[in-house]
């Protein structure tokens, strides 16, 4: 007696977790919704499982995780197939399930074997789950939870790569302003993340699909949601006047379309878009190259726009001394402008 029950709480091998949690998941798939009995049960072994997953990953408090095991759990969770599981069983799970699995899934991205990622070379494999978590930001139940694993996958520059140049990449300029506070929030923060966390990847990014990135990007700032005109254009400011974009950015002050917006956010009735807009619209003044077309537009409008930068103030802060001769600087150039 003694001896079987010192077995049973014989601890799982990292092996036999992987088997129990494929188990219990690929049971979801035989069981119908009018079964709510056998399905809460199912659901309730998945979720055990999890918290083994979990405290093999990452230690249960007492004590830390044996480094030999999470490596092997790693492995076979590649090995059974789990990522696509776990993304693909995301929405049928329970709120602590998702909490767990999302935990285990920033661990188990960042974990090596043999110097090695080898999730995210198994997601490498299988681009297409990162498209069905861009798609889940649909669903206000699972948004918040795929929008955590979007945005470890794109601190891997292969994930984030892959993640810019497919189709669903279009689908962030419509989530971006989901009605749902909480899902257009969050999908602001895995874009931003997505252009801004790898420079020479988002360059080349830019330069490939510049005009039709553009055009959808002029939709948001030109948005009637005050949210998301102030956050795209603070987006726009931390990767447009960032090193690898400079040609770019080059290209993008040349455009008059480009520089309207610019003159129109200026003009907003708040005074954050003001100075947001001022820190663009003063490149495509500054610029020693301007286009004929840019020269006319700025002549055109010289008083009121000297009569807008005048007025327009940081406040007190640290920066106001800079922005003040920034901003004299601009005026200068922009009163030199005749038609």
């Amino acid at each position: 007696m003694s001896f079987s029950f010192f077995k049973a709480l014989r601890p799982k091998t990292p092996q036999e977790v992987a088997k129990s949690i494929k188990e219990s998941l690929m049971a979801l798939d035989t069981i119908t919704v009018v079964e709510v009995k056998a399905l809460e049960k199912v659901l309730e072994d998945v979720e055990k499982n999890f918290v083994t997953m979990r405290n093999m990953l990452s230690g249960d408090g007492e004590s830390e995780p044996n480094m030999d095991q999470v490596t092997q759990l790693a492995e076979e969770i590649c090995k059974e197939d789990l990522l696509a599981l776990f993304v693909h069983k995301l929405l049928t799970l329970g709120w602590e399930a998702r909490k767990d699995l999302v935990h285990c899934w920033t661990i188990l991205l960042k974990q090596k074997v043999d110097s090695r990622y080898f999730c995210v070379e198994y997601i490498e494999q299988h681009f297409d789950l990162l498209d069905f978590l861009v798609i889940s930001y649909d669903n206000k139940e699972i948004a918040l939870n795929c929008g955590i694993m979007l945005r470890e996958c794109i601190k891997f520059p292969t994930l984030a790569k892959y993640m810019l140049e497919s189709a669903s990449f279009e689908l962030f300029f419509k989530f971006v302003e989901s009605p749902i506070f909480d899902v257009s929030s969050d999908a602001f923060s895995t874009f931003k993340d997505l252009l801004t966390k790898h420079g020479k990847v988002v360059s080349e990014f830019l330069k490939a699909h510049y005009d039709e990135f553009f055009d959808q990007y002029e939709k948001l700032l030109t948005s009637p949601n005050y949210v998301t005109r102030r956050q795209s254009l603070k987006l726009l400011s931390d990767f447009l006047l960032e090193a690898p974009n400079s040609q770019i950015m080059k290209r993008y002050i040349l455009e008059v379309r480009y520089l309207k917006v610019m003159m129109t956010l200026l003009r907003d009735s708040s005074k954050n878009i003001q100075i947001s807009a001022f820190h663009i619209f003063k490149v495509f003044v500054a610029n020693p190259n301007k286009p004929q077309d840019v020269k006319i537009i700025l002549a055109k409008n010289r008083d009121k726009l000297v009569e807008l930068l005048e007025n327009l103030s940081p406040g007190k802060g640290s920066e106001e001394e800079q922005f003040e001769e920034e901003k004299e600087f601009i005026i200068s150039e922009i009163a030199k402008l005749s038609l």
